[in-house]
C-alpha cells in the first residue's frame, strides 16, 4: 500500500495504526516533509519490517518508480492549512492539491492500481446556515477558501478519471480532526499548546458574528477507521461522509477547553475573522453507516481528554514547531 502524506497529523495516525494491524501488508509512506511533515510521528513504526519511508513529492515523476502494479494509493498529501492559503497566496495549495492529485491519478492509471482513494474534507461544500440541514454526498461543491477550492478540484479529477479511465477510486470527506501529533496551527493544538504555554487563545470574532461559526468534531482515530474500511469495503466511483457529530461552536468550544485545562475566559483574545470565514459545516453520514456500518467510537470529552493529556506529555514534540 502507498501512503502519500503519512508524515502528517491524519496520515501518521493512518500508518501508527495499519502497520501493526496488517503486519502482511507492505506500506510504504510516500512525504515530501513539508513544515507539517514530522518523521517523529512515525517513531513507533519506522523499524517495522512492513513499512519504508520515501522523501518526495507527490508532483514528482520519480514516483513512478515506486509504485507497482496492482498497488493501492491512499493520499493524505494536501496543503491543508485555510489562513496560509489565503495570507500566502495559493500557489503552493493550487500545486500540491491539484497538480500533485493529477500527478498521482496519471501514475495509478498507467499501474493500474487496485484502489486509489482521495481523502477530502467537509470544506468543499462550503458554508451552511445554522439551521440547514446537514449536507449530503449528493450536494453540490461551493468552496469559500483556496484551500477548500483545490481539494473541490482534486475530488473533480478523480471522478473524471473514474468515469473516463475506469480508474477505481473512493473519496472520504471528514469533519474537522482532532487529536494527538496535529500541527499546532490548527484551533484545537493551538489553543492547547498556547495555554499550555501561557498565552492566550485567539479566537475569531465579531459584533455581527460573535465566534457562532460551527465545526463539527472528529477524532482522528475515528477518521482513520472509517478510512481502513472503506478501503476495504467501500465501492469505487462513491464518496463517504465522514463526521464525528459533535457540532460545536467556536465559542463553545473554547470555553470548553479553557474549563478542561482551568482557565477563566480572560484567557480569549479576540481577533478579526478570517477572510470568507464558513458559518458551519455538517455532515450527513447516513451513507457510511449504512453501507459499512461505521460510526464514531470515541466520545468528544473523552477524545478531548486524550488530546490535551498527549500535548501535556509531548512537549519536546510541539516546541521547536512552535518556534
Amino acid at each position: 500500500m502507498i501512503v502519500t502524506g503519512g508524515a502528517g497529523f491524519i496520515g501518521s495516525n493512518f500508518l501508527n495504526m495499519m502497520v501493526q494491524r496488517y503486519k502482511d501488508v507492505k506500506f510504504v509512506n510516500i512525504d515530501k516533509l513539508t513544515y507539517a511533515g514530522n518523521p517523529a510521528n512515525l517513531s513507533e513504526i519506522k523499524d517495522e519490517p512492513n513499512y519504508s519511508f520515501v522523501q518526495e513529492d507527490i508532483c514528482s515523476r520519480e514516483l513512478e518508480e515506486i509504485v507497482k502494479e496492482g498497488d493501492t494509493i491512499v493520499n493524505f498529501a494536501a496543503e491543508s492549512h485555510v489562513d496560509r492559503s489565503i495570507s500566502a497566496g495559493d500557489d503552493v495549495f493550487i500545486r500540491t492539491n491539484v497538480n500533485g492529485v493529477h500527478n498521482l491519478l496519471e501514475i495509478a492509471r498507467k499501474k493500474r492500481v487496485k484502489l486509489f482513494l482521495q481523502v477530502s474534507t467537509d470544506e468543499v461544500y462550503g458554508s451552511l446556515g445554522l439551521n440547514s440541514p446537514a449536507s449530503t454526498e449528493k450536494d453540490a461543491l461551493e468552496p469559500s477558501s483556496p484551500y477548500s477550492a483545490s481539494k473541490a478540484a482534486a475530488e473533480m479529477l478523480c471522478m473524471a478519471y473514474h468515469r473516463t479511465f475506469q480508474l477505481p477510486i473512493v473519496i472520504t470527506r471528514s469533519s474537522n480532526n482532532y487529536g494527538p501529533r496535529q500541527y499546532p496551527e490548527k484551533i484545537i493544538s493551538k489553543f492547547i499548546t498556547n495555554l499550555l504555554e501561557g498565552k492566550k487563545v485567539p479566537l475569531m470574532h465579531s459584533p455581527e458574528n460573535p465566534a457562532k461559526n460551527v465545526r463539527d468534531w472528529l477524532y482522528v482515530e475515528d477518521n482513520c477507521e472509517a478510512i481502513s474500511q472503506v478501503l476495504t469495503r467501500g465501492t469505487p466511483g462513491r464518496i463517504y461522509n465522514i463526521g464525528g457529530g459533535n457540532e460545536l461552536s467556536n465559542i463553545k468550544l473554547t470555553k470548553i477547553m479553557l474549563a478542561r485545562m482551568r482557565f477563566d475566559e480572560s484567557w480569549i483574545d479576540l481577533v478579526p475573522h478570517r477572510a470568507g470565514h464558513d458559518l458551519r459545516y455538517s455532515l450527513d453520514c447516513t451513507r457510511i453507516k449504512e453501507e459499512l456500518g461505521w460510526r464514531p467510537g470515541v466520545d468528544f470529552e473523552d477524545g478531548l481528554g486524550k488530546t490535551i493529556e498527549w500535548y501535556k506529555q509531548n512537549k519536546n514534540w510541539w516546541k521547536p514547531l512552535k518556534k
